[in-house]
């Protein structure tokens, strides 16, 4: 059997997609292309090599359940974002990891949420979902908030650790890293009990033989030749990006906190997610706010402190999570609205198109910002 047999509609266009993008941005950084479609290129080639590394994901825990899938999300779907982060932190770019960090966050919970309960709604009416599960994932958010706003006011002048911003964040990065390996330990537990019949198991694997049929199960060496294939060139894609990253930015005029809160987050993270919103076109929307949420979930309690740890061990200009207030309070203001959605369990269009107005008036608001430096 051919290895292209192996792999659905949808696989075999992401993987073409992924190698036209990933040689169209090796010739442009070979022949010294212009920064813009250099960075265009490479943010098309991460977006489609992040679908790539969640493909792989999906099928190798397809055979061993949704805790172990989970696992495996968490240490390999941000793959592509951690390599952003890394090589932006070499290059200097504090200020753009921090906001594309949290524009990741915001890119799911408010942009892509909405468009899922938009789509759901207008298609549906009214969409329910297992409000206990979204009950704890919006609450390890706040959590999550909480470990941003903290830090910013116990380190601002006159405050108690005015001084220790660096401190402070990898005690709290620490904290977060403890809760997170508590909630795999949490779902785990739960997969192993029996679920109501009405309850589906929340993994992206399922989603995708919902979507596409019980077929093209890939055998284990497969999934994790396509998993190292799309991390390693993920790693040489994210260093042509941030190369490409600045003098674009620069010649564009846009601002650095909005290349980080909008453009690096999206490239980097909220694309895979478009299976959330096929889910709830699906009327699949139990299965669409966990797999959203949960992506903000590990950018939150994963991602995010394990690069403040790693970047002071690297040398680099710290990461700290001591933030500016707009910020915090953009952080604070979608998790609380998040939350109040799904709270009762329900959702529909008017609350995605919520979702989506406040994520725009966020992104609007760092667009007149300093423009980036060449």
């Amino acid at each position: 059997m051919a290895i292209l047999d192996y792999f659905g509609r949808k696989t075999r266009f992401l993987l073409g997609a992924a190698i036209v993008a990933t040689v169209a941005s090796a010739v442009l950084v070979v022949s010294g292309g212009t920064p813009v479609v250099t960075f265009g290129a490479t943010a098309i080639a991460l977006a489609m090599l992040a679908s790539l590394v969640g493909e792989g994901t999906e099928q190798l825990g397809a055979r061993q359940g949704p805790a172990v899938t989970g696992i495996l999300q968490s240490a390999l779907g941000n793959l592509p974002e951690l390599f952003i982060s890394l090589f932006s932190l070499q290059a200097g770019l504090v200020v753009v990891v921090q906001f594309a960090l949290i524009g990741s966050i915001l890119a799911n919970s408010l942009l892509v949420l909405g468009a899922a309960f938009l789509v759901g709604g207008l298609k549906f009416g009214t969409q329910q979902f297992g409000a206990r599960a979204s009950r704890s994932i919006a609450t390890l958010l706040l959590l999550a908030v909480a470990s941003l706003v903290i830090p910013t006011l116990a380190t601002a002048p006159g405050a108690p650790d005015a001084g220790h911003a660096a401190e402070l964040s990898v005690v709290v990065s620490i904290v977060l890293l403890v809760v997170f390996a508590g909630s795999l330990i949490f779902s785990i537990r739960r997969d192993a009990r029996p679920e109501p019949a009405t309850y589906p198991p929340a993994t992206t694997a399922q989603a995708v033989v919902r979507a596409e049929g019980p077929g093209h199960l890939w055998p284990q060496w497969l999934a994790l030749v396509v998993l190292a294939g799309a991390a390693v060139t993920a790693a040489f894609v994210s260093d042509w990006f941030v190369a490409a990253l600045r003098p674009s930015m620069a010649s564009l005029g846009m601002s650095e906190s909005f290349a980080g809160l909008v453009i690096v987050a999206i490239a980097g993270n909220a694309v895979e997610n478009v299976v959330g919103i096929q889910a709830a076109a699906r009327n699949q929307a139990d299965l669409a706010v966990s797999l959203i949420l949960n992506s903000s979930l590990q950018v939150a309690i994963a991602l995010t402190p394990a690069l403040v740890i790693i970047s002071m061990l690297m040398g680099v200009a710290p990461l700290t999570l001591v933030v500016t207030p707009l910020l915090a309070g953009a952080a604070g203001l979608s998790a609380i609205l998040a939350a109040v959605i799904v709270f009762d369990g329900e959702s529909n269009w008017l609350e995605g198109l919520a979702l989506i107005g406040l994520y725009l008036i966020i992104a609007a608001s760092v667009w007149w910002g300093p423009v980036i430096g060449v």
